[in-house]
């Protein structure tokens, strides 16, 4: 018997770091992070100074994450066609701005709710344009074998930020007020930015096939749409986050109604989530060496729930913060999880809309529930909506485990198999449709299989930018057996060979398993004619008029 081949060498943890440039943008987004959780501690509280009720709190919390509900799709088109540094440049001016002006009006004791709830909306942008992108560029930076660690520390970096920024924050809160805590995020903006300013990324290619906004946006949600595993990521993502929302959009509450604490100590129970988070992602490469994703986040799930009730109960201090550090640990299980899962099953050239679909998911799960506890709490109290939601959290954790996640470690890099298309002439990017048809041959006995190995092919044709896809069969010779998918435009074709990846060709090799003959598969490219008057192409001379 042969010898099985050795499993490659796992890659540390803390590998990325090593490379300059990840390096930098990894401390820059610790800093500007850190500023963000100082700055939310702060609107926290002066909704509940301000307004006082849980659907007000609830409401701030849902301002922060609305934005990126509504424009995460359109923030990943824009990461996946224009220059991203220069889009990080712009938002993170935006988000300064908004800071900027919370600190004048808290200084101006001018703060209210609806100022408050309007310029938290305006920071959401920033952070919806901002998520996408910045998920986006890590595999610019870090080799693939190093991606998963790479989402990694960038999720342990937000996790450093939320142990340093909450703390932080409630105690410049406490001591000097919210307009100097706002005035601490302004300056955590300035770093980030000079780093960015720092950062020389080398400009795209232009081989004149860039897309535009409308068709980028369409074939972004075509792959979203075929790609199973990018589905079954989301469902499960949208069966965690809604009851995990519980914790932020009611901690301000718990901590002031039930625990007795005040800003300060507000910023220390998110300091210890944090802390929590860290020790819970440098955990996570010795987990994983153990046990699978769905395994990993059944357990982050029925350690969140307990923890969850046993806060409502209005435990003493010290223990709501041994509580806290647990649900931090099992937070950054889950984030991590599902985030690397959807990186993992995405490529390149779609990534940042792949990534936009994903964190629209999350942050819709996140707005959805921050009303919905906060409206809970309302009706059954502080105490019985955490309750709930600790319930709901095991039973879906429960219901999910017969949707196990993706693997996530199929070839998705360009294979380059496609030959390029035969044409009589050059032919306008804009020209189409396009119907693309490939012909077999297929014995009769081995059609079944044939269509079944044409069944898995079919969603790798849609997600690379097929609108319609199909098989059809000659009725004068059953044998010969086409296979045809439609493309919106000869350039978005063009475009579809550079996608091509290594598990298609896998794919393809299998179908043609089944096609009879030596020579293979006949492939026609039929594009649209244009209207009457606008074909560029002379009529040959015998055809004139």
């Amino acid at each position: 018997m042969s010898a099985s081949p050795e499993a490659p060498a796992p890659v540390s943890a803390f590998a990325p770091l090593r490379e300059r440039v990840f390096a930098a943008l990894w401390v820059a987004t610790v800093v500007g992070n850190t500023g963000s959780f100082m700055r939310d501690v702060a609107s926290a509280w002066m909704a509940a100074e301000i307004a006082g009720s849980p659907a007000a709190v609830a409401t701030v919390q849902a301002a922060a994450t609305a934005p990126a509900f509504l424009l995460a799709l359109p923030a990943g088109v824009l990461a996946d066609i224009v220059d991203r540094r220069k889009l990080l440049l712009g938002v993170q001016l935006l988000m300064a701005a908004a800071s900027l002006a919370l600190s004048l009006l808290a200084f101006a004791d001018a703060l209210t709710l609806p100022l408050l709830v309007g310029l938290t909306f305006v920071a959401g942008v920033g952070a919806a344009l901002m998520g996408p992108v910045w998920q986006s560029i890590v595999p610019e930076l870090v080799s693939r074998p190093q991606l998963k660690s790479a989402v990694a520390l960038n999720s342990l970096g937000v996790n450093i930020s939320r142990s340093i920024g909450p703390a932080l924050g409630g105690l410049l809160l406490a001591g000097v007020g919210a307009g100097t805590t706002y005035l601490a995020d302004v300056s955590s903006y300035v770093f980030v930015i000079a780093t960015l300013l720092w950062w020389r990324r080398p400009a795209a290619a232009d081989d004149g096939l860039a897309e535009r906004f409308p068709g980028a946006f369409r074939a972004g949600l075509r792959y979203a749409r075929a790609s199973s595993e990018l589905r079954r990521t989301l469902l499960r993502a949208a069966m965690f986050f809604p009851f995990g929302a519980s914790v932020w959009a009611l901690m301000p509450l718990v901590s002031r109604d039930l625990l007795g604490g005040d800003a300060g100590f507000y910023g220390v129970i998110l300091g210890a989530v944090g802390a929590g988070a860290i020790a819970g992602a440098v955990a996570l490469p010795a987990l994983r060496a153990r046990f699978d994703n769905d395994a990993i986040l059944l357990g982050a799930a029925l350690l969140t729930a307990p923890c969850v009730a046993a806060l409502a109960l209005g435990p003493p201090k010290p223990a709501a913060l041994a509580l806290a550090l647990l649900i931090g640990g099992a937070w950054i299980a889950a984030l991590t999880t599902l985030s690397g899962t959807a990186q993992g099953v995405l490529p390149n050239w779609v990534r940042g809309r792949g990534l936009a679909v994903y964190l629209t998911v999350f942050n819709g799960a996140m707005t959805a529930g921050s009303l919905g506890w906060g409206l809970a709490a309302e009706q059954l109290g502080l105490r019985g909506a955490m309750l709930l939601a600790a319930a709901g959290l095991a039973l879906s954790a429960l219901v999910a485990r017969r949707l196990p996640l993706p693997a996530g470690d199929q070839d998705l890099s360009p294979s380059n198999h496609w030959p390029e298309p035969a044409v009589a002439a050059e032919l306008q990017h804009d020209r189409g449709p396009v119907l693309v048809t490939l012909e077999y041959r297929v014995a009769a006995a081995d059609r079944i299989a044939f269509r079944d190995a044409a069944a898995r092919l079919a969603p790798q044709r849609r997600r690379d930018g097929a609108y319609a896809w199909g098989l059809a069969e000659d009725a004068a010779d059953p044998e010969r057996i086409v296979e045809w998918f439609m493309v919106e435009s000869w350039a978005e074709h063009l475009r579809q060979h550079a996608r091509a990846a290594g598990v298609q060709a896998d794919l393809q090799g299998a179908l043609r398993r089944w096609h009879r003959g030596e020579a293979p598969p006949e492939v026609r490219h039929l594009v649209g004619l244009p209207p009457a008057g606008r074909d560029p192409r002379p009529l040959p001379e015998g055809d004139k008029p």
